[in-house]
Formats: C-alpha cells, structure tokens, sequence
C-alpha cells in the first residue's frame, strides 16, 4: 500500500463553454479584475502577511506557484527570489516584477543544485493533483532550518463554501451564466484537512493558523496559514507513494 493511496488524484474534465473563458478568467481572478475578483485579493492579503512575516535579510526564497507574482511586494531584503510558474500567461501579466526575480521554473521538479530558507505558496495547494509528491519535493529543496509555508483556503468548509458563493460565485454567474461551482471543483482538488493531513505526514514540526474572518475556528475561517518545519526523512529521501 502507498503512503497516499488517494494520490495522484485526476481533476474533473471543464465543459466546452468553461474552457472557452478559462484563461481569461484565471488572470482576472489572479490579478484581481472585478470587484470580486478584487475583495478577494484584498482577503487573500492575510496569507501574504503570514507568509511574508518570516522573512529575514539574505534569505533565498521560492514562491511555489508564483502566479502573477502577486507575493512579491510582499517580501524585501532577500538574497534571491526565485519562482514556480507553469502558466506563462500569468507571468506575462507581471512584466516589471519578472525582471526582478532571480530564476524561474515551469515545475518544482524542474529545480535541481538549488536550496531555500524558506519554500511558500499562496492559495496554490488545494489545485495540485500529486500534493504529497510535490510537497516532499518541497521538502527537499529546503536548508537546514529551513521553513515550509502555505497560506490556503479552507476548502469544504461551510465558511469558504458560503463566502465564494455569495461573492465570486455570483459575479462568475452574471458575467458568464455559468455555475462557479463547476470551476471550483475542477480547480480545488485537495480540501483543508487533506492539505493539513499530508502536510503534516511530511514534517514533524506543523503549526496550523485560521484566518481571523469571519471567525477563526473551524467552518468560520475563510483561509489558514500552515508553517512547517524538520521534514522526515523518509519523505525527503525518495518520492512518497
């Protein structure tokens, strides 16, 4: 039996009318067009604070789907801020910032002879089909001492069910006539607790914070915070499964 029995997981196939207006709504929503598309980044800003709170002068960094770079102005005073990115329309979005990184990777597998103090996502989790490969590839790539971050959303839980619902989910609604619901579920494979349990099976030393909006307890949070330190080596050593 394999340590993640559930994984790879294979993501739902979209409709030919949600694949038609996938790629535009995807940088909208990363780049926060929209007034919905907006708030959430705006709430989204709390895993950023999270995320960028550990950061000390000279650290090398890897933002670990990067996006359109949306974390950068976050972070300062880094030794080299290198990127995880496989949808280069995205990085397109963010011209100015590109030039200011140091390297940039398709796939995290892709990353070899380099290692970070710190190796962060931000709402990037919950859509990776192979989540307890990659996070152990994340693993790897950290120092000594070297910290794991993750800011997500809390995925099947009734807070985020409801907050997306009433907000993205209705904007997506009257700008297209088409269910949110189908594109939430092709894009958030992994719920929160599923993130948390592998997260958690990798490293001996896991912290979990809730958000505090609405409420920071569970279904009352729309996002949480997970850093992660001393990964095991059985995880570190070879690629789990």
């Amino acid at each position: 039996m394999t340590a993640f029995p559930a994984y790879p997981k294979q993501r739902p196939d979209l409709p030919p009318e949600y694949r038609a207006i996938y790629a535009r709504h995807y940088a909208d929503n990363r780049a926060g067009r929209g007034g919905a598309n907006s708030l959430a980044q705006r709430l989204e800003g709390w895993m950023h604070r999270k995320v960028a709170a550990l950061g000390r002068p000279g650290d090398d960094l890897l933002d670990f789907g990067a996006g359109n770079l949306n974390h950068f102005r976050y972070e300062g005073g880094f030794q080299s801020y290198d990127v995880v990115e496989p949808f280069q329309e995205l990085l397109d979005d963010a011209p100015d910032l590109v030039r200011q990184v140091s390297r940039i990777y398709r796939h995290v597998h892709d990353i070899e002879g380099r290692h970070y103090d710190r190796v962060f996502s931000v709402a990037v989790l919950e859509h990776l089909e192979d989540l307890p490969r990659d996070v152990a590839q994340c693993a790897r790539l950290l120092k000594p001492g070297g910290v794991f971050q993750a800011g997500i959303p809390c995925e099947g839980e009734l807070g985020w069910t409801m907050g997306w619902r009433l907000s993205t989910g209705m904007a997506f609604a009257r700008k297209y006539g088409l269910d949110y619901g189908v594109l939430m579920r092709h894009e958030h494979v992994n719920s929160f607790r599923e993130i948390v349990d592998v997260v958690r099976a990798i490293f001996e030393d896991v912290h979990v914070q809730r958000s505090p909006f609405p409420v920071p307890v569970p279904h009352g949070s729309f996002y949480a915070y997970i850093e992660a330190r001393r990964p095991r080596h059985e995880f570190v050593a070879r690629s789990p499964g």
